[in-house]
């Protein structure tokens, strides 16, 4: 007979705790020991004693918030390849959700529970791809875990974009987006739409693409974006983090279209409030469509649901007589909500 997963899976102040491992999964605050599913600020926190992650990871770790700060030892593990801790065995899968992002697979007692971080099911030139793993109980994230969230497929969104920048070649197109994971797969989709021309950075994006070149994802030619040399980026495009797109940064641009790649973007409320002329419905998480998909391809008798519309996905999964119920963490959601 297995171990029921919450006997030794639970919450804590400090985020999901493995009992018997003794580790940390995407802890809150600096513990002694931690598995981190990706380097989003509201996952990857610095000051752990020992980390294990991927390398990718763990690299964009180290670019964001120094080497020492990322943990003071840092265990790099590859995709598929199962590590023993105390007992529990722990398995690193692709999430597709950004380089390096990782489901945590944790076999313990005859139980299997996969954690999947964020995640999503398109591709993504700049990841790996989602690795459909089965398992007994599924710990899935719900941020786009509403009917009304249907992504379209991001070649359509470039090619929104691509038509915008023919038809006003006097304009630079500023695009919001976020500066790991978004940034470089806008790049990789608008290289694979044929678009060979340099691309423009905030100074807020050079450092991860950096680390994305350095782990060998090919992003082209790319040049930082200089505000006082504003008349050389007309026709250009130009990636921001958002808070630069809401300030006047943006804006000092020569005519900017001021442009958003948000899965949140298909609420055009919320497009307008910003200001965005022109919205692109560009996500690195999973809409409510393929959330459903994922919870049926896992084939887990049990998913708890986690930062997100946890409702709405677990009425949904109840009714496909799957066991469903909220695993209550606070504190995600800051950075990694696009």
């Amino acid at each position: 007979m297995s171990l029921a997963a919450e006997t030794w899976l639970k919450t804590t102040p400090s985020g999901l705790y493995c009992e018997p491992g003794g580790f940390y999964i995407d802890p809150l605050r600096a513990v002694e020991r931690a598995v981190i599913s990706h380097a989003h600020a509201d996952h990857a926190r610095p000051g752990h004693a020992h980390v294990l992650a991927t390398e990718g990871t763990l690299a964009v770790m180290r670019t964001r918030m120094g080497a020492e700060r990322a943990g003071g030892v840092q265990q790099a593990v590859p995709y598929g390849e199962t590590i023993t801790i105390n007992g529990v065995k722990t398995t690193l899968y692709p999430a597709g959700h950004v380089l390096g992002a990782a489901q945590i697979a944790l076999d313990y007692g005859g139980a299997r529970v996969i954690i999947s971080g964020d995640y999503k099911r398109q591709s993504d030139p700049t990841c790996a791809g989602f690795e459909v793993q089965t398992c007994d109980v599924f710990v899935t994230e719900a941020t786009f875990g509403l009917p009304v969230f249907q992504h379209p497929a991001a070649a359509d969104e470039i090619a929104k974009l691509l038509a915008s920048v023919e038809m006003f070649p006097e304009r630079t197109h500023v695009v919001g987006c976020y500066a790991l994971g978004k940034c470089q797969r806008l790049i990789g989709e608008l290289r694979k739409s044929g678009y060979d021309k340099p691309v423009y950075l905030h100074g807020a994006h050079v450092a991860v693409c950096g680390t994305y070149t350095e782990l060998g994802v090919e992003l082209g030619e790319l040049r930082p974006a200089t505000v006082a040399d504003k008349a050389s980026l007309k026709g250009s495009i130009v990636l921001a983090p958002p808070s630069a797109i809401a300030d006047r940064w943006a804006r000092r641009l020569e005519d900017p279209v001021v442009c958003m790649a948000s899965g949140w973007m298909s609420i055009r409320q919320r497009a307008k409030a910003g200001g965005v002329e022109l919205p692109l419905v560009i996500s690195d998480h999973a809409d409510w469509n393929d959330l459903l998909t994922t919870i049926r391809d896992v084939q887990a008798p049990e998913i708890w649901v986690t930062h997100g519309s946890e409702e709405a996905l677990i009425h949904a999964a109840q009714r496909m007589q799957i066991r469903a119920r909220a695993l209550r963490l606070i504190g995600y959601g800051d950075e990694d909500l696009m």
